[in-house]
């Protein structure tokens, strides 16, 4: 069938929402002009991206290719303390701490995925044109075969912060450029420095980290320090310096690869305009303190990407699809925020940042391994894993009746329920493309013409009451009723309006999707 949604950008956002659009039933078209990998800018993943990444079959995969015991030691001063994450996990989720997953790495296996699903990436392929019209969009691509001039339903620009999506489709934005910058290296190394750790040091100029997760060489340094204006790439000398001054032993014989870069915190005015929508670097940008940028986008693609299949059959398809940028936009200016807040810890010039860092860091460096063991550090980790947000605002959040302690908008717990018998996590269960509607025990059944490929009702045998609840594809109650109605006239409407129909004769079945409902933590 011919792309009703081109996908514009083949990193781990554009592919994570062409997987999405296409296992909620739309036809997808990806193109990238690059040709081949680029080094990793992005090092961590998240427990409620991988929550969200899991009904798309990949994070058994993901799973092989990470660290996921993450292990550090903090230089603080002539301090240094070891920090194991598994030690500090969150026990709400089966993801309980970040994993160390290289940005290649995400997308390879995105990509894996979407080939077996049959969406081919065409890259070398080149957005040169967009004409956004009220029915959708004339765009002109220029690949190995030449210039291509072709209307699509849908453009989804996920081609970074320097792609051509945003300007042509008139979409401003609110930016400021940041007073520092990052050096990112991958380098051999001379040095004691434990190889299967990672390396934090905290110190006047500011902070550096050094990975033994090197793709072009052993190690990649990661460090912050004043933006320089103009100058070249910096050198082995430049990078020994950075080092020293952080108080880490070495000395680097190699450099293969090193780049700057300059940081701009970024925030589109509005996410879609007409049938054009941004997702991830495309929409905003920010400083990479706190591991945030890959994980937003991946994030972004999972809230869209359902909504682009869903919406041809809603019965308001405009609406559905602005709940996008309601939902979404407001999480990257909470972000962006946050993320300053850390930066500025981590990086600024300023006597005080300075002292925090060299002075006052060190000083408490004892309290720190008390400190993690406190729990007091747990609802830092809770925000910093996505696991707090929330979208009861949304205008897809639905309740009827009083509601209890979970309400529409709330992130799906993950507890252990009882299900046809077996004793379940209730993330297992949902763990598939679609609409989830979990009935409690005493709840009416549903009638048969509310069930589908693309909508799963399940009973939990153990959740005493009618409540009825219905789950987003991205793992967020979307509506709430006391499930008193035989009809279920309430849900019925919920249904409708995000398009989550019974379809029989839905394109491909999910081709090439496996369900992940168990994989190690």
């Amino acid at each position: 069938m011919p792309a009703d949604v081109l996908v514009v950008g083949a990193g781990p956002t554009g592919l994570a929402l062409a997987l999405q659009a296409h296992d909620h039933g739309a036809p997808v078209r990806v193109v990238e002009r690059r040709v081949g990998p680029r080094p990793s800018r992005a090092l961590v993943v998240h427990p409620r991206t991988l929550e969200g990444l899991r009904p798309l079959g990949v994070v058994a995969e993901l799973a092989a290719r990470a660290d996921r015991d993450p292990r550090a030691r903090l230089h603080l001063g002539s301090h240094e303390i070891p920090v194991r994450l598994g030690e500090l996990a969150l026990d709400e989720t089966e993801f309980g701490h970040p994993w160390l997953l290289r940005q290649q790495d995400v997308e390879d296996v995105l990509a894996a995925a979407a080939a077996a699903r049959g969406i081919r990436v065409e890259h070398g392929t080149e957005l040169v044109g967009l004409d956004p019209g009220d029915d959708g969009a004339r765009v002109a691509l220029e690949g190995p075969g030449g210039r291509e001039d072709t209307t699509v339903h849908r453009v989804i620009g996920c081609d970074g912060a320097g792609g051509p999506v945003r300007g042509w489709a008139g979409i401003g934005s609110r930016e400021r450029p940041y007073r520092q910058e990052i050096v990112l290296a991958d380098v051999e190394l001379e040095t004691d420095l434990a190889a299967g750790v990672s390396h934090v040091s905290a110190g006047w100029a500011g902070v550096v980290f050094v990975f033994a997760l090197g793709e072009r060489a052993s190690w990649r340094i990661l460090a912050t320090r004043a933006a320089v204006e103009g100058g070249d790439v910096p050198g082995p000398e430049d990078l020994q310096r950075l080092l020293a001054a952080a108080g880490l032993t070495g000395r680097v014989t190699e450099v293969a690869w090193c780049t700057r870069l300059r940081l701009t915190r970024r925030v589109a005015t509005t996410y879609r305009r007409g049938p054009v929508l941004l997702v991830g670097d495309a929409a905003h940008t920010h400083s990479p303190a706190a591991a945030q940028g890959m994980n937003l986008g991946l994030h972004d693609a999972l809230n869209l990407g359902w909504k682009l299949g869903l919406a041809p059959s809603s019965t308001d398809p405009e609406r559905l699809l602005d709940s996008y940028d309601e939902e979404r936009r407001p999480v990257a200016t909470i972000s962006a925020d946050l993320t300053d807040l850390v930066f500025w810890a981590e990086s600024s010039p300023t006597v005080l940042a300075g002292l925090l860092r060299g002075v006052l860091a060190p000083l408490g460096a004892p309290l720190v391994p008390a400190l993690l063991r406190s729990g007091l550090t747990r609802p830092g980790m809770r925000l910093l894993s996505g696991l707090s947000l929330g979208l009861r605002r949304s205008s897809l959040s639905c309740a009827e009746g009083r509601g209890g302690r979970l309400r529409p908008g709330d992130r799906l717990p993950d507890r252990t329920v009882v299900h046809d018998g077996a004793r379940v996590r209730l993330h297992h269960l949902v763990a598939r493309p679609g609409v989830h509607v979990l009935l409690g025990r005493d709840a009416p059944c549903l009638p048969p013409d509310l069930a589908g490929d693309l909508l799963t009702v399940q009973r939990l045998d153990d959740r005493p009451g009618s409540t009825v609840l219905a789950v987003r594809p991205d793992g967020y109650v979307g509506y709430s009723g006391p499930g008193t109605d035989p009809a279920h006239l309430g849900l019925r409407a919920w249904v409708d309006r995000i398009g989550a129909h019974p379809r029989g004769d839905h394109r491909d079945d999910h081709a090439g999707h496996r369900s992940e409902a168990h994989h190690p933590r």
